[in-house]
């Protein structure tokens, strides 16, 4: 099974529907680049902060980018 590093990330593109080609343009990055990063590279705290401040601004960059390791269990407890 993949394990996908940015799931929140990846979510809230997809729910508001913004393509890698937007991200790409945004980081000044190849397309190929943003794949990688989503997939399990890492995005420099810089990039984090520009793909959040274009697409997300009321999101915080902790839910944003928390990975699989850090996402805590939501609801149970």
């Amino acid at each position: 099974m993949i394990e996908l590093r940015y799931s929140n990330l990846i979510g809230e593109l997809a729910k508001r529907k913004v393509s890698k080609e937007k991200i790409s343009e945004c980081l000044k990055i190849h397309r190929n680049s943003v794949t990688y990063k989503l997939n399990g590279g890492t995005f420099s705290v810089e990039e984090a902060v520009q793909i959040r401040d274009t697409f997300f601004p009321e999101c915080s960059l902790e839910y944003l980018f928390a990975t699989e390791e850090q996402a805590p269990v939501g609801g149970e407890g």
